[in-house]
């Protein structure tokens, strides 16, 4: 919608979007006694005080690289800072996230807009009429997200026009945002300042992917692409180098089956290599259909890729158990002790 336009926007937009989302601080609460107390209880909280308990197993691992996987909309929900924490206190050392929740939620936020709360019940007609876009209970100005989208391009035409991973994409996103970002320590720029790498095998199915059709649009012989062949290699890479690893996983989707892959993967470049020796993952998915974000951990133990000896699913819409077992792993301290893995250095580029 061009500006012309905007003015016929329905009279409400403003009071549409009035509250902001604000993100949780881990370290505002001390969240021990809480998981200590869940620990003695039953049912979902139990299983969110041993995911908790194996976290901080991977935490005190001296040979462990723990691998957080995002998947689903949590970072537009709250959990924003949460993510951007567990890199800047190195309890995580790479990431696999949608493409959506690196570029339309966190790198869109880095631009000084924001998400706001909503109603799931709101007339989603008059919400289209107000060209205002809802996930559940949550909106977004459907204009930023374009604005967004906009400055993808605006950063593809710089670059130099040749094939890129994911992960060097985002690494130049972090250059970006070093000098322009409206709201600093975003998730992007955090890993950025921490050498930690992130990968969106999926990285089109989002604002980045509009972006960049737009920038091949612009630039039809001579433009960037994206290489998600070589951005499998560079992972599987990481995991050749990590004598364990650890898998937090919010949601499932393509990064929890991507970054599981990555042992059959080296397995089948003649590479000896150990299945994922802790893992953890929140989701709400039924596990009856069969699908790969409902698949259980002990399921992936049939295929090569966890271990099983040190596993937890716990159930549960991740906003509402991820903040406890986060502030928990921060209040016990064990990420003071462990060597940072600096996985960007690995790569030239």
């Amino acid at each position: 919608m061009d500006k012309k336009n905007s003015s016929k926007i329905g009279h409400n937009k403003k009071s549409l979007l009035s509250k902001p989302v604000e993100h949780i601080d881990i370290k505002s609460f001390d969240a021990r006694k809480i998981i200590d107390g869940m620990s003695k209880m039953s049912f979902t909280s139990r299983d969110t005080a041993r995911a908790a308990g194996i976290f901080n197993e991977m935490l005190k691992d001296k040979d462990c690289s723990i691998f957080l996987t995002l998947a689903g909309s949590t970072s537009a929900g709250g959990c924003m800072k949460l993510y951007a924490d567990l890199v800047k206190y190195n309890m995580v050392d790479a990431i696999v996230a949608t493409g959506a929740s690196i570029i339309d939620m966190d790198f869109f936020e880095a631009l000084g807009f924001k998400h706001y709360q909503g109603s799931q019940f709101q007339d989603d007609t008059q919400l289209r009429n107000n060209y205002i876009d809802r996930i559940y209970d949550t909106y977004i100005d459907e204009e930023e997200l374009q604005a967004c989208d906009q400055t993808i391009c605006d950063i593809a035409n710089k670059l130099e026009p040749r094939s890129y991973t994911s992960r060097e994409f985002i690494k130049e996103l972090g250059k970006y945002l070093k000098s322009k970002a409206k709201k600093k320590g975003s998730l992007i720029e955090s890993a950025y300042d921490n050498n930690v790498p992130i990968f969106c095998p999926a990285f089109t199915d989002s604002s980045a992917g509009f972006g960049l059709v737009m920038h091949q649009e612009q630039n039809p012989n001579k433009h960037l692409s994206i290489d998600s062949i070589r951005e499998f290699r560079e992972l599987t890479e990481i995991k050749l180098k990590s004598k364990q690893s650890g898998l937090l996983m919010i949601g499932g989707g393509v990064p929890k089956n991507f970054i599981q892959d990555t042992v059959v993967c080296a397995e089948l470049l003649g590479k000896k290599v150990d299945m994922h020796k802790y893992a953890v993952q929140i989701t709400v998915a039924d596990t009856r259909d069969g699908a790969c974000s409902s698949s259980t951990l002990k399921e992936a133990s049939s295929w090569g890729k966890v271990d099983i000896t040190k596993e937890q699913m716990v159930f549960a819409e991740a906003t509402s158990v991820l903040p406890l077992i986060a502030s928990d792993a921060y209040h016990r301290e064990n990420w003071k002790n462990r060597e940072k893995r600096n996985f960007s250095k690995v790569f030239n580029s």
